[in-house]
């Protein structure tokens, strides 16, 4: 690495934060109806927060840019990216409600969820702009998503294009992007439905997933990588295919993988690793997410992921 590539290990997230309220039961109800439920739990959540935490615990200098209410759920939000190591210079406390997610699980470990943005629709220009500038003397990779207000994603990937960073996209929840958003991100990380949705093409195996990759190539992203859950995860970019092997584990609750995953990608990223070889270190972090309930306390240490690596190698 040259010096500036030393000093510059850190990554910054710009994204949401909600406080997650999560009812698991035997069956998800059916339109109408009412249902006994097992357990609920309310804790930190949000899939800018939960990335944030995940690139934490992978020993990532960590930065996080997003609102947060002055209400009762403030300092949940706060401790709980705290905990992880996150740097919240950069979160803004705004008056009114915390953002909220109510997330539904069922006994085979799937979910629903309905995001309400709340503070995060307060993100603004101005703060991005001087989150950013601070950070990059400092910072290769970015990582955002798309609960942030939409007319700003155009806005965060070009500062920090602009700021020589590593633009990683996770394009949850799917939503129709402005054509020259593409043109700024070097890696986007859809799961099978997100980019069945964006690249009209049907992702079901490797070759579907390969074609859909190749479809956010057209567009002008760098390198797309489709997650597949336990059929692994496919890499394109302009020199080929990889497909990386799933961990296999018995699912409890699949909220938050993806940002896992997406937190650990980043954190590889920033360490100098090649996309092939974080996307394996990320396919472990999410592997792990999996297997336990909830959403930032399903989020897996470093030592747990590199264990996991290797009782699995290729």
């Amino acid at each position: 690495m040259t010096s500036d590539q030393t000093s510059r290990t850190g990554v910054v997230i710009v994204g949401s934060v909600t406080a997650d309220v999560t009812t698991f039961s035997q069956r998800l109800p059916a339109r109408g109806e009412t249902i006994l439920g097992d357990q609920f739990t309310l804790l930190l959540g949000g899939k800018g927060a939960n990335q944030a935490v995940s690139a934490g615990l992978a020993g990532a200098r960590t930065s996080f840019v997003g609102c947060v209410g002055d209400d009762l759920f403030h300092d949940l939000i706060v401790d709980g990216l705290s905990a992880a190591g996150v740097d919240l210079t950069h979160l803004r406390t705004v008056p009114g409600p915390t953002g909220i997610a109510h997330i539904r699980v069922d006994a085979s470990a799937q979910n629903d969820i309905v995001m309400v943005p709340l503070a995060n629709a307060q993100l603004s220009p101005e703060q991005i702009d001087a989150a950013l500038e601070a950070l990059a003397p400092t910072t290769s990779v970015l990582l955002t998503q798309l609960e942030t207000p939409a007319s700003l994603t155009l806005h965060i990937t070009s500062r920090a294009r602009a700021h020589g960073m590593t633009v990683v996209l996770d394009p949850a929840p799917a939503a129709p992007l402005d054509a020259e958003v593409w043109r700024n991100i070097d890696i986007v990380t859809p799961n099978e439905t997100e980019a069945s949705l964006l690249s009209g093409i049907e992702v079901t195996d490797a070759a579907s997933a390969e074609r859909a990759g190749q479809w956010f190539l057209a567009q002008g992203v760098g390198s797309a990588v489709i997650t597949m859950a336990e059929k692994g995860s496919c890499v394109v970019t302009a020199e080929g295919t990889t497909f990386i092997d799933p961990i296999p584990v018995s699912p409890v609750d699949t909220t938050a993988a993806g940002d896992a995953y997406a937190g650990y990608l980043g954190a590889a990223l920033a360490e100098g690793w090649t996309l092939a070889e974080a996307t394996r270190l990320a396919s472990a972090a999410g592997a792990i997410a999996v297997t336990r309930q909830g959403a930032s306390p399903s989020l897996p240490r470093r030592d747990e992921v590199d264990a996991l690596l290797a009782q699995n190698p290729r």
